[in-house]
């Protein structure tokens, strides 16, 4: 195999606390990850020279600075690879949106190239390699829906419901550093003591100061909760809300159209990044 296409899945969290914050900066959570099945596709083809190329162009991002380019060459590092990699992505996911779209395609090329260089490397090998790009990429390594804790990085799989979403999608880039540095974020949540993670505690610490500081995602919330439990995914921008059937989800988009940008996925708790490679062998 000299080529491979794969999908790079969005994610939603369920409920997201703030328990402290370290000496480091980071800080220290729980949540629940669960995955969409929507989300960007990245293409590979096996280069001989060694060169790591995307040929997808970021607005605003450099090529050396995308995480799928990071995420390639710190592989080839940690294996001796030799061999590079010709890159395409198709972009789907929005930037600054809070359903992880840099770190699904850090994951996505972590696994692909994996798979199409043959380097055998293991689950736990990528997935601390993908801690090193950010939080988020461990759990779409991993490819299953869990209770994280730690800065994101302590997973414990979960089998959460797997409904329809409508995931609103506010035109407004969120700042995952501006939230967390807010003076007004709340960070003394008490840790769970209940697994899976009650019903009760869907909240997202990170709610209030998104709202406060961005008013379009304040009324995306507004205008969802008509319909049922609307909340915040990670920090933002995108919120969502849970349906029974897609029918009632594509009900609900269709009446927000002429107001909002969003889309509907269904819930599931095994990443179909995972369910493509499976597949695959």
């Amino acid at each position: 195999m000299t080529q491979l296409t794969l999908p790079a899945p969005a994610k939603l969290n369920l409920m997201l606390h703030i328990l402290g914050r370290r000496d480091d900066g980071y800080h220290l959570l729980e949540t629940l990850f669960q995955f969409l099945d929507y989300g960007d596709e990245l293409s590979f083809a096996v280069r001989e020279d060694g060169e790591i190329r995307l040929h997808s162009d970021i607005e605003g991002v450099p090529h050396d600075s995308n995480l799928i380019v990071k995420a390639a060459r710190k592989l080839q590092a940690l294996s001796g690879c030799t061999q590079g990699a010709d890159i395409w992505l198709k972009k789907i996911l929005p930037m600054g949106g809070g359903i992880g779209g840099g770190s699904s395609d850090a994951a996505t090329t972590l696994l692909g190239l994996n798979h199409l260089w043959q380097l055998g490397c293991s689950e736990d090998q990528l997935a601390e390699l993908g801690l090193s790009l950010g939080a988020d990429v461990p759990v779409f390594v991993r490819g299953h829906a869990a209770f994280a804790e730690g800065v994101g990085e302590i997973l414990t799989p979960a089998d959460p419901e797997e409904p329809w979403y409508v995931v609103l999608v506010p035109q407004v880039f969120v700042s995952t550093a501006e939230i967390f540095s807010h003076p007004q974020l709340t960070r003394d949540s008490l840790p769970l003591k209940m697994r899976p993670v009650p019903k009760g505690n869907s909240r997202n610490d990170c709610q209030p100061v998104v709202e406060q500081s961005y008013p379009e995602v304040r009324n995306s919330l507004s205008l969802l909760s008509k319909f049922t439990d609307a909340r915040l995914t990670g920090t933002g921008s995108c919120v969502f809300g849970a349906f029974p059937s897609k029918a009632e989800a594509d009900k609900v988009l269709a009446l927000l159209a002429d107001t909002q940008t969003g889309f509907v996925a269904k819930g599931s708790n095994i990443s179909m990044l995972h369910r493509k490679l499976q597949s695959l062998l």
